[in-house]
C-alpha cells in the first residue's frame, strides 16, 4: 500500500502513471470502486458500417475477377484490421506520405485476399484500392445491439461516459443520428486534439473533458497497440472489447466479446 500511495502522490509524472496504470490494470477488479468515467472507442466498440465492409470488399474484388463471397472475405479484412492498425500505432497515416500510404494500403488488400486463398499481382492491387473511396462514400455507422442498453446501464449508475477516436468528425455527426447524445457526455476526436491513438495526450484530453484521474477511468477498444496501449501510457485501465476473438494471446488485460460483460470490472 505504501508504493501505492507513493505513486499517487507524485503522479504528475508520465512515467509513473504509466507504471500506475499497469497496477490497476492488474487489479481491476479489487480498485473498481474508483471508476468514475468510462471511455469508448468508435468503430468495432460501439459503430461498424451498414452496408457491411466485407460485401462492400467483394464486390470491388469481383470487377477484377475475384469471386470470394461477403462472408469469406470477412476474416481477411480483420486480419488486414490488425496490420494497418500496428501500422497507425507505429506512425499515424497522416503523418505520411501519399506513396507510403498507398503502400499500406496495398498491402492491407494484400493481406485481405491472402488470408482467403487469393493470391493477386501487384499491379492489380493499385487498382482495387483506388475503388475505395467510390463505393465506401455510400457507407453509414450502425450501433452494434448491444451498445444503447450498456450505456443506459452506466449512466444509471452515475459514471461519466466518453467517446475517444481517431476517426472524423462524421463520427460526432453520428452520434446524433443513432441516438447516442443522452449517454455520451463528451467526444473526443484525433482532430481536436491534434493527435492520434495511441498517443497519450489524446487521453489525457478526455481525463481533462470528464474532470476525473487517470486512475478513476477505463477505457474500452478493440486495438490492442491503439487501446490498450495508448491507454495504458495514459494511466487508464485499458479494457480489450475483442468482438471477433481477433486477440486470443492478450491476457494483461480483461478482455471481453460484448460490452454487458463491462460490467463484471464496475
Amino acid at each position: 500500500m505504501y508504493y501505492l500511495h507513493y505513486s499517487l502522490a507524485i503522479i504528475n509524472s508520465l512515467t509513473l502513471i504509466y507504471l500506475w496504470g499497469m497496477i490497476v490494470t492488474k487489479f481491476s477488479m479489487s480498485y473498481s470502486n474508483l471508476t468514475k468515467a468510462v471511455f469508448f472507442d468508435w468503430f468495432n466498440t460501439l459503430a461498424l458500417y451498414e452496408p457491411p465492409r466485407e460485401e462492400l470488399h467483394s464486390q470491388i474484388v469481383q470487377e477484377f475477377g475475384i469471386d470470394v463471397s461477403p462472408p469469406d472475405l470477412l476474416s481477411g479484412i480483420l486480419a488486414a484490421d490488425k496490420y494497418i492498425f500496428a501500422e497507425i500505432a507505429r506512425s499515424p497515416m497522416t503523418k505520411r506520405s501519399r506513396e507510403e500510404q498507398g503502400k499500406i494500403y496495398c498491402k492491407y488488400a494484400y493481406i485481405m485476399l491472402k488470408q482467403v486463398g487469393y493470391e493477386v499481382d501487384s499491379k492489380v492491387l493499385p487498382q482495387i484500392i483506388n475503388r475505395w473511396p467510390q463505393v465506401f462514400n455510400r457507407t453509414m455507422f450502425v450501433l452494434f445491439d448491444d451498445v444503447i442498453l450498456s450505456l443506459k446501464t452506466l449512466k444509471e449508475r452515475g459514471l461519466t461516459l466518453g467517446l475517444i477516436t481517431n476517426a472524423t468528425k462524421d463520427a460526432v455527426s453520428a452520434q446524433h443520428e443513432l441516438g447516442l447524445e443522452p449517454y455520451l457526455n463528451f467526444t473526443v476526436t484525433s482532430e481536436e486534439a491534434g493527435t492520434d491513438k495511441p498517443d497519450p495526450a489524446i487521453f489525457l484530453l478526455a481525463l481533462e473533458r470528464a474532470r476525473v484521474s487517470p486512475w478513476e477511468a477505463i477505457h474500452v477498444g478493440d486495438q490492442y497497440e491503439l487501446d490498450v496501449g495508448g491507454a495504458r501510457r495514459a494511466g487508464i485501465t485499458p479494457i480489450m472489447i475483442d468482438r471477433y476473438n481477433l486477440y486470443p494471446e492478450v491476457d494483461d488485460c480483461p478482455r471481453i466479446s460484448t460490452l454487458p460483460e463491462l460490467l463484471r470490472y464496475l
